[in-house]
């Protein structure tokens, strides 16, 4: 069953102003005006305009006569649609092939064929979040059955991020307000005449008396959210990205046909970006079907490519994830993320063991939903969880080198675990340590090894001190511990003691 994520951006209008405008300061409260004739009214407001009790659909004048030194900019909903589809293509690029605004304040994605990539709702939800966090854009997205209960849950909600279950949106659309069900403001009051104040009230309803009054809107509306009637998601496209479709006079359906018809459309989307001098890092291949709804399969490659067999192959692997329903009417391909990609000379029968190219296995299993495939690569600290990062598997040395001097673990723990252990402060090695309930005697020790912390980081770094030995049970097991502190100064470290690291 499709999934839909709504995405909602309640400050988006006013931050595209800040960062426009940085002369702004950060703690002034800040509102976008609309007018209509001679009325003015508030469009967006930000935080701090709401903690001072400014809400949008206020009029203009009580809020300046309310508020000393508030910032008030004309609205420019163009501007603001471009800032939104540059979101939403950015999110097309990176989370899945379907993907449209929602004007004024969001963006909506079908996942179905996606999701996995990303390690799962969950993941998926959470991640995309703090992406938008973390460039200073606050936003609030929900996972649902429907395009009209993820946008409802997405602006009633007070947490971040939600993932409602499949089968259970009636649930959790019962107790909405009227107004999230997306009708005209005139059937919202007049709803509210009639008592009504929920979207589960409403619901509860006979239809007929409804709809003699106010129109089949409501009747739609209600439809859509709990997933009676499509609604389907035009994807966004711009006019950079490559794209090659074929239609056909009568719905296909067989797998063997599907799969014809993608090898051709693979052929022409290399032929188009061996034109260009490109390769594609990311494939959408799009079907629609005759039931007006949309099904997306998504292919990735750790390199840019243009090989018609190997695309083919990728795209061939995901056929029998497609359901057809009735029909397919229409198939369509698309490279979402291109590279320049140059032509070279290959030489026959000189193939260096250097040469030897694993990127083909990686798209395997990336597109398989493979989410911890990448490469240790070694960074400058001396601190052990610091000095390693994980990196693409195709990415490029970038000139650091491990360290050599003391030999270390090849297993680090997530977290040191705490110790107890017996041992002569402040230099020698311990005696005896219990690690997860189970006592070990030490018979060979190496150490200790000294490891400042980086007081270029944190207050609490600057006189912070490690002391690692090696040790090595009566079993022959060797272990990595650590004792916090110089066992002189408290100063350095509580001296308690931890184990770090386990030796093959």
């Amino acid at each position: 069953m499709p999934r839909v994520v709504s995405v909602f951006f309640p400050t988006l209008a006013t931050d595209r102003i800040r960062r426009a405008d940085p002369s702004i300061p950060a703690e002034a409260p800040l509102v976008i005006v609309a007018r209509s004739g001679s009325k003015r009214w508030l469009s967006a407001v930000d935080a701090n305009a709401v903690k001072l009790g400014l809400h949008v659909g206020m009029a203009a004048a009580k809020a300046q006569a309310l508020v000393q030194g508030l910032h008030m900019v004309d609205a420019d909903p163009a501007a603001d649609l471009a800032a939104l589809e540059r979101l939403t293509l950015w999110a097309l690029s990176q989370y899945s092939p379907v993907v449209a605004t929602d004007p004024p304040d969001g963006i909506v994605m079908d996942t179905e064929g996606a999701d996995h990539l990303q390690g799962g709702e969950e993941l998926m939800l959470s991640g995309l979040v703090n992406r938008f966090r973390a460039r200073g854009l606050p936003a609030c997205a929900v996972f649902a059955d429907t395009w009209g209960a993820a946008f409802a849950l997405a602006r009633s909600m007070r947490a971040e991020a939600k993932v409602i279950p499949t089968g259970k949106t009636a649930d959790a659309v019962a107790r909405l307000p009227l107004s999230a069900l997306r009708l005209r403001a005139e059937t919202i009051v007049g709803l509210r005449t009639l008592g009504f104040k929920t979207v589960g009230e409403l619901a509860a309803t006979p239809r007929a008396p409804l709809s003699l009054r106010f129109g089949p809107e409501i009747g739609r509306r209600l439809d859509q959210m709990f997933g009676r009637v499509a609604e389907p998601i035009d994807p966004i496209r711009c006019p950079e990205i490559i794209e090659v479709y074929r239609s056909f006079a009568e719905p296909i359906g067989a797998a063997e046909t599907i799969g014809k018809y993608i090898s051709r459309l693979v052929t022409k989307l290399c032929l188009e970006l061996q034109a260009k001098g490109l390769g594609v890092r990311r494939t959408d291949l799009i079907i629609h079907r005759v039931d007006n709804t949309i099904q997306a399969l998504r292919a990735g490659t750790a390199k840019p490519v243009r090989d018609v067999v190997w695309l083919t192959k990728l795209l061939h692997d995901r056929v029998e994830k497609i359901d057809p329903g009735f029909g397919i009417e229409k198939l369509s391909l698309a490279a979402t993320m291109v590279e320049p990609l140059n032509d070279r000379q290959m030489v026959s029968g000189l193939v260096e063991a250097a040469d030897v190219d694993v990127s083909s296995l990686i798209d395997v299993l990336g597109n398989r939903g493979t989410q911890r495939i990448y490469r240790l690569a070694p960074l400058a600290s001396d601190v052990p969880e610091r000095s390693v990062h994980r990196v693409s598997p195709v990415a490029e040395e970038d000139g650091q080198t491990w360290p050599t001097i003391w030999p270390r673990p090849v297993r680090l723990m997530d977290r040191p675990e705490l110790i107890e252990v017996i041992a002569l402060l402040p230099d020698h090695p311990p005696v005896s340590f219990t690690w997860r309930g189970k006592r070990r005697r030490v018979k060979r020790a190496d150490g200790p090894e000294r490891i400042f912390g980086e007081w270029w980081r944190r207050t609490s770094e600057w006189v912070a001190v490690r002391d690692y030995f090696t040790v090595e049970d009566e079993t022959g097991e060797r272990y990595w511990i650590y004792r916090s502190g110089d066992g002189v100064d408290a100063e350095t470290g509580s001296h308690k003691w931890f184990l770090h690291g386990v030796f093959a």
